[in-house]
């Protein structure tokens, strides 16, 4: 499995530069309290919208706090919640879209009926309802997030499956005695991961926008905590003034999300994968 992937970077210029800057913003995220070169919370009303200079090298917000530290830490929001979204969503869909297809019947008619049900709303109004009543916070934004996103993989995941358990391959794990669960550990999940992955790379732009996103409304992360989508918010103020305080988290996602978009696209096109 290993050797196949590492055919797959080797094959297209694309995903090794793509996979090289979402490898950077990752290292960047889990260093950010040894790279980061102040306290990104720490208030200095002294220095509040201070210009770049050599101890602040991208300036200080309205409360003096360091724009890059902020940015930094901003990441391990931004990125690396998007990321549990992603594996939690991604391990919840795959085993019920697995289940559902590979055992039919009521149960995959039921879990299907429910998957279609979310599905018949837009997710970001779903998200707004359920943090509606959970309240306002990071940990329910991402709770709603992962009930939303689960049922994306779980219907590919199914479709997939359905086509793979009468193949020959199947019926003969099937004669041999390996139970339900090694079948679908051991012969399903493995022919469905490319597909899933493809899919997981292009939801991650989703889910990166939608927590900034919600933390611009003040529903995501609360101050005085970094995350690029409130940082945009905070600089609404001084969007004349200092138009720099939004500039630099936007560009920072629209970074991100591009990345990624073009990786999953690159990683489409390499394993001959639909997108959806």
């Amino acid at each position: 499995m290993i050797n196949k992937w590492r055919a797959v970077f080797r094959g297209q210029k694309a995903i090794r530069i793509c996979s090289a800057v979402v490898l950077f913003f990752f290292i960047v995220m889990l260093l950010a309290p040894w790279i980061a070169p102040h306290d990104p919370v720490k208030v200095n009303l002294l220095e509040k919208l201070d210009g770049p200079s050599v101890e602040h090298w991208l300036g200080t917000d309205h409360l003096g706090r360091d724009n890059l530290s902020r940015l930094i830490y901003g990441a391990r929001i931004s990125i690396g919640f998007a990321a549990l979204i992603f594996l939690s969503s991604l391990i919840i869909g795959v085993v019920v879209g697995s289940v559902s297809g590979y055992v039919g019947g009521w149960v995959d008619s039921l879990l299907m009926r429910l998957c279609e049900g979310i599905m018949a709303f837009p997710n970001l109004v779903l998200v707004l309802g359920i943090v509606g009543i959970f309240g306002p916070g990071l940990m329910q934004v991402l709770l709603a997030l992962m009930m939303v996103q689960w049922v994306y993989y779980a219907r590919v995941c199914r479709n997939m499956v359905v086509s793979l358990r009468e193949r020959n391959f199947i019926t003969a794990a099937r004669i041999s005695g390996s139970s339900s669960w090694s079948i679908i550990r051991r012969h399903i999940i493995p022919n469905v991961q490319r597909p899933i992955v493809v899919m997981g790379t292009l939801e991650m732009g989703w889910a990166i926008m939608d927590i900034s996103a919600l933390s611009f409304l003040g529903l995501g992360i609360q101050p005085p905590n970094a995350e690029w989508g409130a940082m945009i918010h905070e600089g609404t103020s001084y969007m004349r003034s200092h138009p720099e305080l939004m500039i630099y988290p936007g560009l920072l996602i629209l970074a991100v999300v591009i990345t990624f978009n073009i990786l999953g696209e690159a990683l489409s096109e390499r394993f001959g994968v639909a997108k959806r």
